[in-house]
């Protein structure tokens, strides 16, 4: 009997911790149904375009996590704090060209024909439902916190994955945003969160929204995947395609290389600024994040006419040195002579104007 009572008792706390709020809640009802007649939707789950396995074929969940808990992995955070510029948050863009402002990570404020867009918003200090799971925020990237964002016209969330979908900052940030732009079910979550259902904007792949009548979204395919709890793909992934009035910004989220890359450019290119993901990468998991290498092959595939690589220099979420993955993009893009940009956190680029090459990660 006691041995039955100590199983009950794990059973109900095992319920009640994977019922938190931070977990969100699965799609359901009309957007379930929704979600199941989208053309990538088979045996239960949404799929990407090409078959994409979590790890390539030989490699087991198993032999993933003995390499994260005994290889020995040097280098994996920083020394001393990173140098990081505090900037104007509500201020208005100085001129007519765009302003882009990287947080570290795949967060960063575009400021454009006099909008504020905030970009998949993670400033807890771990990227994962608790504080104490997960790689700590390296040091000198904490500068600026959600309750430092006042007035957001658009919050735009790429997919639910932790580092891209934090649950604190979210409910820090919506308060004082006016409209969300999501990939279709993440709607699901942030109405568990108790969000208005009137502020949320679900895109499926190749689906446009217009908003404030000046920006227009098309969200287009990634590769990549889903999951805040034990099942996966039952939200969907996506990139974005922002149209302002003079310019047309690729925001790309999460996704490994693939042909997808080369259609977007085709249907939707050129771009003035592609945002891609460039760290964060391992030959165990392949197809689900790209390469540094793979990044700059995808800028030239969008038909971008400058990069700047996210997806690094805040969180070590892979087995890498932390500036490995800006290390590999910048000696990529010189030997195929493409245009990159590499801001410090913090600092303000303007599209067309300050455009900083500098490789402030060596004095490190």
């Amino acid at each position: 009997m006691i041995t039955l009572y100590i199983l009950l008792v794990l059973v109900a706390v095992f319920f009640i911790i994977t019922n938190l709020p931070v977990f969100g809640r699965l799609p359901k009802g009309e957007r379930l149904a929704k979600i199941r007649q989208l053309a990538n939707y088979r045996d239960g789950a949404l799929q990407n375009l090409s078959v994409t396995l979590m790890q390539p074929e030989g490699v087991s969940f198993f032999k993933v996590l003995k390499a994260f808990l005994f290889e020995k992995q040097p280098n994996k955070i920083p020394a001393k704090a990173l140098p990081f510029n505090v900037p104007n948050l509500s201020a208005a863009a100085n001129s007519n060209l765009p302003e882009i402002i990287w947080f570290g990570h795949s967060s960063y404020l575009i400021k454009v024909d006099g909008f504020r867009i905030l970009v998949d918003p993670v400033f807890s200090q771990t990227p994962s439902p608790f504080s104490f799971i997960g790689s700590k925020a390296f040091p000198g990237t904490d500068l600026i916190n959600a309750a430092d964002f006042k007035d957001i016209d658009l919050l735009v969330i790429t997919h639910d994955h932790y580092d891209h979908l934090d649950y604190n900052s979210i409910l820090t940030i919506v308060p004082h945003t006016k409209a969300i732009v999501t990939s279709l079910g993440v709607g699901s979550h942030l109405e568990k969160w108790g969000i208005p259902s009137e502020k949320i904007n679900e895109l499926c792949w190749n689906q446009s929204v217009t908003l404030f009548n000046k920006l227009q979204f098309c969200a287009v395919p990634a590769r990549h995947f889903t999951g805040r709890k034990f099942k996966r793909n039952q939200t969907l992934w996506s990139a974005f395609v922002l149209q302002t009035t003079n310019y047309k910004l690729f925001l790309g989220g999460d996704s490994g290389y693939d042909t997808h890359f080369a259609q977007i450019g085709e249907e939707h290119g050129p771009f003035d600024l592609a945002i891609l993901e460039c760290g964060q990468y391992n030959a165990y998991w392949p197809y689900i994040h790209m390469f540094p290498e793979q990044t700059v092959q995808a800028a030239v595939d969008l038909k971008a006419k400058v990069l700047m690589p996210v997806h690094w220099g805040k969180f070590s979420l892979a087995m890498h040195p932390w500036n490995e993955p800006i290390k590999r993009v910048v000696q990529a893009a010189a030997e195929k002579e493409f245009p990159l940009v590499t801001p410090r956190m913090g600092e303000t680029v303007v599209l067309g104007g300050y455009m900083p090459t500098e490789n402030w990660w060596t004095a490190e």
